[in-house]
């Protein structure tokens, strides 16, 4: 069964950068769609990034022009490059593998936090 770690998060301060990755163990993720969530408190989880099967890459409004989403080479880890942040970007960051809508597959989560 795939396990998912996230890793890299931390304290930035605003305007500031962090790149988290996601490894995948126990299984491949090769050729599965790959998201990138995020959960602030007292807020839904939402999503933030996504690397489809076809390696297209999709993002939420607030993070367009900001945020990188991209896979290595061995497409067994994910990450997420993040720039300019902001406050607002403060919440816990989870990786996910979508295998289907029956498997489902999500990291325990990073936090990230953005201040001054």
């Amino acid at each position: 069964q795939v396990q998912l770690t996230e890793l890299g998060g931390g304290l930035v301060q605003p305007g500031g950068s962090l790149t988290l990755s996601c490894a995948a163990a126990g299984g491949s993720v090769n050729g599965v769609e790959m998201n990138w969530y995020r959960q602030a408190p007292g807020k839904q989880r939402e999503v933030v990034a996504s690397l489809t099967r076809a390696h297209t890459t999709r993002y939420a409004d607030f993070v367009k022009g900001r945020f990188t989403v991209s896979k290595d080479r061995t497409e067994n880890t994910l990450y997420l490059q993040m720039t300019n942040l902001i406050p607002d970007d403060t919440a816990v960051y989870y990786c996910n593998a979508f295998f289907g809508s029956d498997y489902n597959v999500w990291g325990p989560g990073t936090q990230v936090t953005v201040s001054s």
